[in-house]
């Protein structure tokens, strides 16, 4: 299995980064002086439209979860849970030699229906670091998985967040905690 996440993620990295994604003035570096009010993202999403989800809300969040629905191993973590009706994966790792999504981290999410893929979601992300800033990227669409890269600090407990958006136009919100 490991091998098989392994190579999805280098996979997704290698075809999934776009001109768009790569062009001088997108990355998140740039962002660092704007507001949290003043970052917008596609489809009307925006950093605060994990609306009442703030360090501390669950939105449905067990801490007892970790032992029966997830699972770490090697420095991997992947944790399942249902939102809305939807079978949504928490996969976070540290990124192999070569090309990452920048951080130290990866914190992955894969949303599906009935064993399949959704396609048409625009997502979210948002970790609350142990000193309780937070810090939300938009999640780059990588094969089944989206993705985006953080700068986590091992051994601390970080609270990972996702906002998504489905091709019907409702949004959904979850998240666990890590590790």
């Amino acid at each position: 299995m490991r091998k098989t996440l392994m190579a999805l993620t280098l996979a997704g990295m290698m075809t999934g980064l776009s001109a768009t994604q790569a062009s001088e003035g997108h990355d998140h570096e740039n962002e660092k002086g704007m507001s949290h009010d003043e970052h917008s993202h596609d489809a009307g999403m925006k950093h605060d439209d994990h609306g009442d989800m703030k360090h501390g809300d669950h939105g449905g969040m067990k801490h007892e979860g970790h032992a029966k629905d997830g699972h770490k191993m090697d420095g991997m973590f992947l944790e399942k849970k249902q939102i809305d009706g939807y079978s949504v994966s928490f996969h976070v790792m540290k990124p192999a030699d070569g090309p990452s999504m920048g951080g130290s981290h990866h914190f992955m999410v894969k949303v599906e229906k009935d064993g399949k893929p959704i396609e048409g979601i625009v997502m979210n992300t948002k970790v609350v670091y142990p000193d309780g800033k937070d810090e939300s990227k938009k999640a780059m669409k990588m094969g089944d998985w989206y993705m985006a890269g953080y700068d986590m600090q091992d051994g601390k407990k970080h609270q990972l967040m996702i906002l998504f958006k489905t091709a019907d136009g409702k949004k959904h919100k979850g998240g666990v905690y890590y590790p």
